[in-house]
């Protein structure tokens, strides 16, 4: 019953969301718009996965979301500093 739930309901949704996040990641005004669009992504991601796994009875694919989380949270990191860094030399030039 939860493997034809996951695999009829969520994942469809899912895959909804990521098309709305590609949208805001194609059109998004501004770098920031941007990252959190990026970061929304692999978190669906991380969600589709774990939907997969559970569709599919295959525990180990659990493993494929948690690195893809660390990966993101990293990336995001990463942005945020690159970011902060363009600010401040944005303040200090002008």
């Amino acid at each position: 019953m939860i493997q034809t739930v996951a695999l009829w309901v969520v994942l469809p949704v899912l895959s909804v969301a990521v098309l709305l996040s590609v949208v805001r990641l194609a059109i998004g005004p501004s770098l920031p718009d941007r990252v959190v669009a990026l970061d929304l992504i692999t978190t669906i991601g991380v969600g589709i996965v774990a939907g997969a796994a559970l569709a599919w009875e295959q525990p180990p694919l659990l493993d494929v979301g948690t690195v893809l989380a660390l990966v993101s949270f990293l990336a995001t990191v990463a942005f945020a500093r690159y970011i902060e860094r363009g600010i401040r030399s944005w303040s200090s030039n002008g």
